[in-house]
């Protein structure tokens, strides 16, 4: 991490040229500019910048899309300010004499980061702070950006980096260190402390996990984090997907929320474990509150969760994603797993995949919590056994369409975002839906080109 003082240093040695300026769009990707980091120093970190308001209403291909209120032909698409946070000013050391800052935009209550910014200011003012991890998952190809796409991502032309489930395996492991361990030195010296890496079960997917953080220094590290990732591989002349599900016949790639509550407690003794109980393995009232807040709300804010077409068909039974929503402790096949004890003590949300924003995903997990302790939500009974044999229990939405459609017609998700974030992304989410809608596939090609 850097103080503005420390990157005007670099700047003068010439260690540091260029300094990258970006935020979150709607689907968690960076959007911004490239500085002159002389210039950076002289005139942005004082005054900001700007970007144009089309790229909160615009598609993956960066159309705009009508139809949106807050921005649209007849306003004229104007610009955003954007305002540096300098608290995330850091080398992005995989790259040449780059510094990377990520941006709010305090006038926009429809961007990503503000929301969630809103929903850590609603913590704070009940008394709480919240911590937060999010472990990804990602498939490695030795295909690069380029020739995949120029073969249509077709699955015979996507060559996975390891050839067998490397789950734990070390040897396999091994044969992408060139990469991996690249990626966790990157990361360490771009202030995204980083835990441990591993293959996972699926042909070429790997695990990087990186340490918990403020929930709202988790969210950025994960932007950086995947941002790091896509620009290391491409360099690398190869890929990385973090879609939910890229394969119909292997494993999905999931993004695993770990939360907690503290309250701030005084000098002596530091934080406090809002969710530890009076003995090491037993829950705090607070703690039971905000997970019956939590499996109350989840069909709510299940577009957070689960943000693209693709997501949906990660929810398979005995696949490592959960299907159904219920809680059990240290039990994978769950929505909601109960693991550590004491001050460790937190909830793990199984349900977002790697396609999710993560502020989005933060804002939506922490806003349904704080609602159960405010109507004090007790959980159902703990569940104890196989999950994906439990058919009475309610399951998880089947599709993107059933999800908007909740997210639309909540209440909570009202009271909680507000009426504007509510239908500015209703309107996104049943955007994505029609673009599949109308889409043909080659599925559908393969299936009736000849024999119907």
């Amino acid at each position: 991490m850097l103080t503005p003082e420390e990157l005007g240093r670099l700047v003068d040695t010439g260690e540091i040229d260029t300094v990258v300026v970006g935020f979150s769009d709607h689907y968690g990707r960076l959007c911004g500019k490239r500085y002159d980091a002389e210039f950076f120093v002289e005139d942005v970190v004082d005054h900001g910048t700007h970007g144009c308001d089309y790229l909160l209403t615009s598609d993956m291909e960066m159309e705009p899309v009508p139809g949106y209120g807050f921005a649209n032909w007849e306003l004229g698409y104007g610009d955003m300010h954007m305002v540096p946070d300098m608290a995330t000013l850091r080398r992005a050391a995989w790259l040449d004499r780059t510094a990377v800052v990520l941006c709010d935009l305090p006038d926009v209550p429809i961007a990503p980061r503000t929301m969630l910014r809103a929903q850590c200011a609603a913590a704070e003012a009940a008394g709480f702070g919240a911590l937060a991890a999010t472990e990804l998952e990602y498939y490695l190809f030795s295909t690069s950006f380029r020739d995949a796409a120029a073969s249509g991502f077709r699955d015979r032309d996507l060559d996975p980096a390891g050839w067998y489930l490397e789950d734990y395996q070390l040897l396999q492991g091994t044969r992408t260190e060139a990469f991996t361990a690249a990626a966790r030195r990157a990361l360490k010296l771009s202030g995204v402390p980083v835990e441990n890496s591993k293959g996972e079960w699926g042909l070429g997917q790997h695990e990087l996990n990186v340490r918990y953080a403020d929930i709202l220094e988790m969210a950025d590290r994960h932007t950086i984090y995947k941002q790091c990732l896509k620009e290391l591989a491409d360099a690398q002349g190869q890929s990385v997907t973090f879609m939910a599900k890229p394969f119909a016949d292997r494993a999905g790639s999931s993004c695993h929320v770990h939360m907690s509550l503290w309250r701030p407690g005084d000098l002596d003794s530091g934080d406090i474990s809002v969710f530890a109980g009076e003995t090491p393995s037993e829950g705090s009232a607070e703690f039971r509150w905000f997970l019956g807040g939590c499996l109350a709300h989840i069909s709510d804010v299940m577009v957070f969760l689960a943000p693209t077409i693709n997501s949906y068909k990660r929810y398979v039974d005995a696949s490592w994603a959960p299907t159904r929503l219920a809680w059990s402790v240290d039990n994978r096949t769950a929505g909601f797993r109960v693991v550590g004890e004491g001050d460790s003590l937190r909830i793990e949300c199984r349900i977002p995949g790697a396609d999710c924003n993560p502020y989005l995903a933060l804002t939506a997990l922490l806003a349904a919590g704080l609602s159960g302790i405010a109507s004090q939500t007790e959980p159902p009974e703990r569940f104890v056994g196989d999950v994906y044999a439990a058919g009475d229990l309610p399951h998880v939405p089947r599709t993107l369409r059933d999800a908007v459609d909740a997210f639309e017609a909540s209440e909570f998700a009202k009271a909680a975002f507000g009426e504007e974030v509510v239908e500015h992304y209703s309107h996104f989410f049943h955007t994505e839906q029609a673009a599949f809608d109308s889409a043909v596939t080659d599925w559908e090609r393969r299936r009736y080109f000849e024999r119907i």
